[in-house]
């Protein structure tokens, strides 16, 4: 019998980074900077993240970064993260998601796939081949990001309604809409560029619905204050929503998408603070085909829970990791930026990557650095971190937002787990976490592994609006962090990587 030989692609470095948004990029570029060799895996064909999306570089080499924020920062980083790829410091895994990482005495590896339905990316042929690829990294930085959080409601699974960041994300990538009435809803402050985007792209935005109102943000006064360009920018999208004549209604929210075979309306109705109905408040927006709805971001922590970083429960009810001032976790050589560590936006992910980047670089034989940021960069960080907690704390997830459900909605899109299955699992059963309702429900154990329905499906189980850190641990820890074929996972008993 003839023995079979695969043939395993390793790329070691000093420091591996896993993404190259915001806080990818600069800790990419400071730890190159720094001295250390750098690899840098990203399931995206092209750098920049969710925040710098934009067209593919084969179609529009120069893109002019219009629709984007700190374009500036952007086209920086980038300049010194393709600077750093030309003298060799940084090799660069585009297309590639991580499916595994492993910690060792002396590093970590990482096991990657090629990305699902990415499109072919340029300049890295290794990537067109069928052949595993592993990194192997003394150091590492996860910068994962994250993705939308989704609150259930009557008709949510209808074809039409799609996440808030995906419509923001299809106009990016493709510079067209994905239809063309649109309503927004959910809260936060990023509803505002994708209504923004819609209408500047040509759409119509019927109406953007938020759950909370400015008056939240009062007690939280002198945080805004202290990041004044969070200010202009909303100025900004107030001019865009005059321009437009965009209806900006606060505490309201979409209770039922109508449709058949696709959304076409959109019942709503006014709320109170705690996200209850008041009566005599509903109406009805007709001729819609595009519901967006967004509820705050969850922090992609697959990797990090699987590694056995120290967790917490954020401002806003996330799972999110512990790090010190240097982005270290509490795993020895392991290093989170971005909103693997709280949600705060691409500024603050921007000076995180900066600081994890320059400490992961410390010890690999490089130039010892500082490592820790600058007082004014560390100053201007902190702000954003409060900034960030009020805007968690002024747009929370509505505490009664369950009882807009009825018995029949679907929770679970992918095993079409209903509310009502869930609280008999948790009134009957007993089911008061995530991990309790995959094995009495399968809520959480389809095609997107709780992704979606995971936060709902926790605060259900837990019978209010705040899941509990074991249940959101569980929800996060995956054996496999991406799809895998069976033949690379049949590669791991041939071959060492």
């Amino acid at each position: 019998m003839t023995e079979h030989v695969v043939q395993v692609d390793i790329f070691w470095a000093d420091v591996a980074v896993v993404g190259a948004g915001p806080a990818g990029l600069a800790a990419a570029v400071a730890a190159a900077e720094a001295g250390a060799s750098v690899a840098v895996v990203d399931s995206a064909a092209q750098p920049g993240g969710q925040y710098w999306r934009h067209r593919p570089e084969t179609v529009i080499p120069d893109p002019d970064g219009r629709g984007h924020h700190d374009w500036d920062v952007y086209l920086d980083l980038r300049s010194r993260f393709d600077a750093a790829r030309t003298r060799g410091a940084i090799t660069y895994l585009p297309g590639r998601s991580v499916w595994m990482a492993q910690k060792h005495d002396d590093g970590f590896t990482l096991r990657t796939t090629p990305t699902l339905a990415s499109p072919t990316p340029v300049a890295t042929p290794t990537l067109a081949s069928p052949t595993p690829v592993a990194v192997r990294g003394r150091r590492l930085v996860l910068c994962t990001g994250g993705y939308d959080r989704q609150l259930p409601v009557p008709g949510w699974d209808l074809p039409g309604v799609m996440a808030a960041g995906g419509i923001q994300a299809f106009i990016k990538a493709n510079g067209s809409l994905p239809g063309r009435r649109f309503v927004i809803a959910g809260t936060g402050p990023f509803l505002l560029p994708v209504a923004a985007g819609i209408a500047e792209a040509g759409g119509t935005v019927v109406a953007v619905l938020e759950a909370s109102a400015p008056s939240a943000w009062l007690p939280h006064l002198r945080a805004a204050v202290g990041v004044p360009e969070k200010a202009l920018e909303g100025a900004g999208y107030a001019a865009t929503f005059a321009r437009h004549r965009i209806p900006y209604r606060t505490r309201s929210v979409v209770t039922e998408v109508l449709g058949e075979n696709r959304a076409h309306a959109v019942r709503t109705a006014r709320v109170d603070s705690a996200g209850r109905v008041r009566p005599g408040s509903e109406r009805v927006y007709d001729d819609v085909d595009v519901v967006g709805f967004g509820w705050g971001f969850t922090p992609q922590l697959e990797l990090p829970v699987s590694l056995g970083v120290a967790t917490r429960i954020d401002a806003d009810g996330s799972l999110v990791g512990v790090v010190d001032s240097r982005q270290e976790s509490s795993v020895p050589g392991l290093f989170l930026a971005g909103e693997v560590t709280g949600v705060g936006g691409a500024a603050l992910a921007v000076l995180e990557g900066l600081a994890a980047g320059g400490a992961a670089a410390d010890g690999t034989g490089a130039p010892p650095s500082s490592a820790i940021l600058p007082p004014k960069a560390a100053a201007r960080a902190e702000r954003h971190r409060r900034f960030a907690r009020a805007m968690h704390q002024a747009h929370p997830v509505p505490a009664a937002w369950s009882e807009w459900l009825t018995p029949e909605t679907t929770v679970c899109r992918c095993e079409e787990v209903t509310a009502g299955e869930i609280t008999a699992a948790r009134s009957e059963l007993g089911a008061a976490d995530s991990r309790s309702l995959k094995s009495f429900t399968r809520a959480g154990m389809g095609w997107c592994q709780g992704r979606v329905c995971g936060f709902a499906a926790s605060c259900l189980a837990a019978g209010n609006s705040h899941p509990s850190e074991p249940s959101l641990a569980a929800s996060a820890k995956r054996p496999l962090a991406a799809p895998v074929s069976i033949g690379e996972l049949a590669a791991l008993n041939d071959a060492d990587y």
